[in-house]
């Protein structure tokens, strides 16, 4: 049920005292009155949920849209995505793996938090978290069902851990109802979830 690699995560291992550095930093400058907790929540959750994943919401949209552009992306996801400029650190090796109504995938990092800041932003807290990665591979149906996602009982869920060498984008599917819509319509049903496979696309007249 899951893509098991061998690798040796060094970036995980830092990250923890990163992290406290990074917080130590921000209780100092926000202590002398330098930064605004408010504004800075608002920067973080813009590049969480606004821009990062609006690039990946590009690059699925017009693999919905152009079956050529589709065959490139799966076929090397690296080149597809570099189309659109979306390259550089942590989106070096890319894979795209598709939904269908057969198989539904999602991505987790069972070992740190490695994932595509190039097309997905910032990585949100609950990937990150020791319940989410240990509990999507062994119960990714529930892991699911705890963010909406019903699915089918045949549909095959499959687990991809993501390394510090190779990271996933997820096409969800294509929602009904969106023959004929342009690129820029149709990346404005695509979320950050659905890209990790965490959620599904929205419907149309979905609000945003």
């Amino acid at each position: 049920m899951s893509a098991h690699h061998d690798h040796d995560h060094d970036e995980g291992s830092a990250l923890p005292e990163i992290a406290l550095r990074v917080k130590a930093l921000e209780s100092i400058l926000v202590e002398k009155g330098y930064v605004d907790p408010a504004a800075l929540d608002v920067l973080i959750e813009t590049y969480e949920t606004r821009i990062g994943p609006r690039n990946g919401a590009r690059v699925v949209a017009k693999a919905w849209a152009d079956p050529a552009y589709r065959e490139r992306l799966r076929a090397d996801a690296g080149a597809a995505i570099a189309e659109f400029g979306f390259i550089g650190r942590q989106g070096e090796h890319m894979i795209a793996v598709e939904n269908t109504p057969d198989t539904h995938n999602l991505v987790v990092c069972t070992l740190c938090s490695c994932y595509p800041w190039p097309v997905l932003g910032l990585p949100p807290v609950w990937y990150k978290s020791a319940p989410y990665r240990s509990r999507a591979v062994i119960d990714p149906r529930g892991v699911l069902a705890d963010f909406g996602v019903a699915l089918s009982a045949g549909t095959r869920i499959r687990v991809w851990d993501s390394t510090a060498e190779t990271r996933y984008l997820v096409i969800p599917m294509r929602p009904a109802g969106t023959e004929g819509w342009d690129e820029e319509a149709l990346a404005d049903l695509v979320t950050r979830d659905s890209m990790i496979g965490a959620g599904l696309a929205r419907e149309p007249g979905a609000a945003s």
